[in-house]
């Protein structure tokens, strides 16, 4: 059996090898939806995982919408304005997000409209000073800032380092990574990355996500893998032995990111002929059985 790798998230050594600075990468797969009306809180609070009413202007709240089954749809990011909520999205599921959440409104008032915003992230030594909005991503700490300006600002790293510096930390990135209508929020790590609330009540799919995580229901995890070559494309099967065990998502060079299932994550694994590792970071927690 492989070893698997475990990896201590320093959160400085993760960015020293990018630069020993704050890096700010513009996002153009990204967009933001805004959220207005006197009912924007309660409204939004029965839909999606996590806890609407932390949102703030300086602190972010990470989310995921789902199928009324518990499956991931779509997951952003929620920072509470003075009149509005915004919800930084993936930019080609942003209609989506928007008709799906309009289904719900019934007599609720609200209105959800896109917004000029642009998202940009920020990652390093420490926050930007920049004309726009900063707040820190909720997930882990050494994932940085999100940033939404006006308009573009100057950035000094493309949207590909910052794919690699996410890649690296082992976080899931919508649909580049999950499933719309079969991905579960434990497979993909909501529950370590504070993306879910336990204790806010009921939302959509919250019966069978709660269930999941009582009944120890998680077969498969989303991982950090790396190869000693760039890695092969994204949906490419993943073998232990003969037995297909999963795929791979998201990569960056020779790092990615894999669905697998659990039982083979000590496998000596393979994808297109060449050896995968896999290289779990310190806040994904498996269990006994992982």
């Amino acid at each position: 059996m492989a070893t698997i790798r475990a990896v201590m998230l320093d959160e400085r050594a993760v960015t020293a090898h990018v630069r020993a600075m704050t890096l700010i990468a513009h996002l153009p797969s990204r967009a933001v939806l805004a959220i207005e009306g006197p009912d924007r809180v309660g409204f939004l609070q029965g839909l999606v995982s996590n806890d609407v009413t932390r949102a703030a202007p300086d602190r972010a709240v990470w989310a995921a919408l789902l199928t009324p089954q518990g499956k991931w749809l779509a997951d952003f990011f929620i920072i509470a304005g003075a009149e509005r909520l915004l919800l930084e999205v993936q930019a080609d599921a942003a209609t989506m997000i928007a008709t799906r959440l309009g289904r719900f409104r019934l007599r609720s008032k609200v209105t959800i409209a896109p917004t000029p915003l642009v998202v940009h992230a920020a990652w390093g030594d420490a926050a930007p000073v920049v004309d726009a909005l900063v707040v820190a991503d909720p997930r882990l700490a050494a994932a940085g800032w999100r940033v939404l300006a006006a308009a573009p600002l100057p950035a000094d790293a493309g949207a590909d380092a910052y794919e690699a510096h996410r890649i690296g930390l082992g976080l899931p990135e919508g649909g580049r990574d999950l499933e719309a209508d079969k991905t579960l929020l434990l497979e993909a790590g909501f529950d370590e990355l504070g993306g879910i609330s336990w204790d806010k009540g009921c939302y959509m799919g919250q019966e069978l996500t709660a269930r999941t995580r009582y009944r120890g229901l998680v077969r498969r995890r989303l991982v950090p893998v790396v190869s000693d070559r760039p890695l092969p494309e994204p949906g490419t099967v993943v073998f232990a032995g003969d037995e297909a065990v999963g795929e791979l998502r998201s990569r960056a060079g020779s790092r990615g990111l894999a669905m697998l299932r659990r039982v083979a994550l000590g496998a000596d694994l393979r994808a297109d002929g060449q050896s995968l590792w896999v290289e779990l970071p310190d806040w994904i927690r498996l269990g006994e059985d992982g």
